[in-house]
């Protein structure tokens, strides 16, 4: 059960954005992810091998996912659905609560589908896609309300009662995983009129499971054995090896800085996402929830200018936290002079 943030517990918190700023530019969060790379658990998704449960209507990883995280999902109160200010629109997802063909707050991992050419051969490949997990996360580095972690087993987590759904974990993503539901999370309790675009939502590697020593819903509901899991340290020489056999590509170790998902194909990753890009151009899907492949993609908190993001960003909390008190006080004032007026 998860445990409920009164605004309180959430202005107290937010203040922690800036010591998160601080061990960003310090550079402890890079040490901690070097520890974590022989600690920390980490998968291979070998593509060589996933044919996306093509005899079934809905694949066996996508199925155990939405079972094991159904709980989890957002609970949407349609009626409170509005823009927030200046906003125009608002990011709606409870009407697809179904839709397994892309990510979405209530489907966190996904099977793409594409065919390449490769060495005179048409491929098709299947590509299971959710969280990478990365080593350093740009999101959790770049969250104003450090709401997003990540854990001792190297699970990336985005904490639902402390997000205000600022997307700025999707900006900041290679790969635009984190997907976001309106009309949910403490920002409803705070200033619903005023801030807050809901809660972004994403696979957090089953972190209660990898806490209890079991492995992620998606490998036990494998029925290929295309997704196996072990010590981060063991799933990267592992994948090296197996790219070796099959004189093929590993995808995952350099990108983003390093991640915990290492994918092992034949066909070329460059290939892959040129696929994937002309397939979305091709149906005008231009959305997030289909990620791309972009290989050696980079770590925007390796850069200058993504240090100094991070260094604007943190006091935003500190200054939001200022107004989210003010707000309410104006609130609480108003609510008793009216109450005052009917007495």
């Amino acid at each position: 059960m998860r445990n409920e943030v009164t605004r309180r517990d959430f202005l107290k918190r937010s203040s922690g954005a800036i010591a998160a700023s601080t061990v960003i530019l310090s550079g402890v969060d890079k040490a901690f992810a070097a520890s974590s790379l022989n600690e920390g658990k980490g998968t291979i998704i070998d593509l060589t091998i996933c044919d996306g449960c093509a005899s079934k209507d809905t694949p066996e990883c996508v199925l155990a996912c939405r079972k094991k995280n159904e709980n989890n999902f957002p609970k949407v109160d349609k009626s409170q659905l509005k823009p927030y200010w200046p906003q125009k629109k608002y990011e709606d997802w409870s009407d697809q609560q179904d839709n397994t063909n892309r990510l979405t707050p209530y489907n966190w991992t996904f099977i793409d589908q594409v065919t390449v050419e490769h060495e005179g051969n048409s491929e098709q490949v299947f590509v299971p896609r959710r969280c990478m997990h990365c080593d350093n996360p740009t999101c959790a580095g770049l969250c104003p309300f450090s709401a997003i972690e990540k854990d001792q087993n190297g699970a990336v987590i985005i904490h639902e009662n402390q997000c205000m759904g600022g997307a700025k974990c999707r900006d900041v993503c290679p790969w635009d995983i984190p997907q976001r539901q309106a009309g949910v999370g403490i920002y409803m309790n705070i200033a619903p009129d005023y801030l807050g675009g809901g809660v972004m939502y994403k696979c957090d590697f089953c972190a209660d499971l990898l806490a209890e020593g079991k492995q992620p819903a998606c490998v036990t509901a494998c029925p290929k054995d295309a997704i196996s899991f072990g010590t981060k340290k063991e799933m990267k020489e592992l994948a090296y090896k197996r790219a070796y056999e099959v004189s093929g590509y590993v995808y995952g170790d350099k990108e983003n800085g390093g991640t915990a998902t290492f994918y092992v194909s034949k066909v070329p990753f460059e290939k892959i996402d040129a696929a994937i890009k002309e397939s979305k151009q091709e149906s005008n899907d231009h959305n997030f929830g289909r990620p791309t492949m972009e290989v050696n993609a980079e770590n925007k908190l390796d850069t200058l200018s993504g240090m100094a993001l991070s260094a604007a960003i943190a006091p935003v909390a500190g200054i939001a936290a200022a107004g989210f008190a003010a707000y309410n006080k104006m609130k609480g004032n108003k609510e008793n002079y009216e109450q005052n007026e009917k007495e």
